[in-house]
């Protein structure tokens, strides 16, 4: 009768998945029957999954802290800021018709004015400064500017001087860097920029000197006002040009040599005399 009763409770393990214990190492006998109940602790490392009934989960530390706001993209070039990266921005922004004046390779209130317009235009924080996103925006809607957009008004730097201008009372005149020298002896007194005739009324090449000087000049074969004129060879002469300082190099002449700026031209008639040299060179 107890073997059969033991007998019938291996048989119940094997069904039910229960094992049947061996004596311990002290040779105790444990119970016959060992059921492995689930744990009420979850295992270590692991979540169970919710059911929706218990409080939401703590928020993290830092998540309800103000998220920092993104720092505004780098200042480039503003008000008082001078050189040629103002001037190449000044030339791109009149090809974009924000601004109508210069370059002057000076970051001036005009400047500013257009930036401002400019970034108004295209959504932008209307700052009037040149930052990294605008100047980014500006060269993808313009060309590279060439040397005489940059000095389309001039102020560009003057060439070494012809060596035929080196003494005595010279006006130096060079095609290449578009300027006139005024030398006495060697020494520059002055310097301005200078514009020529086009390809159909080129100005001539060579050592002259002044023959005429007249203050109120007007043209009788163009009938156009010639300024504080001083004729140096034919028709032709160094002279102030209202379309010059109106339009820079975009115009030229019919073969003087114009000079933009009035009070620098003014002040050069009043030095020059007759007979004093003129050379015109490459």
């Amino acid at each position: 009768m107890g073997r059969a009763f033991v007998a019938g409770l291996v048989v119940v393990a094997a069904l039910t998945g229960c094992t049947v214990q061996t004596p311990d190492g002290e040779g105790k006998r444990r119970s016959p029957v060992h059921i492995e109940l689930p744990s009420t602790t979850p295992s270590p490392g692991r979540t169970p999954a919710g059911d929706g009934s218990g409080p939401d989960p703590a928020p993290r530390p830092d998540d309800d802290k103000p998220r920092a706001a993104p720092a505004p993209p780098r200042v480039l070039w503003s008000r008082g800021d001078t050189g040629r990266d103002v001037r190449e921005l000044q030339a791109r922004l009149r090809q974009v018709a924000w601004l109508f004046d210069g370059p002057t390779g000076t970051y001036d209130e005009p400047t500013e004015r257009a930036v401002s317009g400019f970034q108004g235009k295209r959504g932008l924080p209307r700052t009037g400064k040149a930052d990294a996103v605008t100047w980014q925006r500006l060269l993808r809607m313009t060309r590279e500017p060439g040397r005489w957009d940059l000095y389309l008004m001039g102020g560009q730097r003057a060439d070494p001087p012809d060596a035929r201008c080196r003494t005595g009372r010279v006006l130096c005149i060079d095609k290449t860097s578009r300027t006139l020298r005024w030398m006495v002896d060697g020494r520059t007194v002055s310097t301005m920029a200078v514009r020529f005739g086009s390809r159909g009324t080129p100005t001539r090449e060579g050592v002259f000197s002044v023959y005429w000087k007249s203050r109120d000049h007007v043209s009788t074969l163009y009938d156009s006002p010639m300024p504080y004129a001083m004729f140096f060879s034919g028709g032709q002469a160094v002279h102030f040009s209202a379309d010059f300082a109106a339009r820079g190099y975009a115009g030229a002449s019919h073969g003087c040599v114009n000079v933009r700026d009035e009070t620098a031209i003014a002040q050069l008639y009043a030095q020059v005399r007759n007979g004093d040299k003129v050379v015109v060179s490459w």
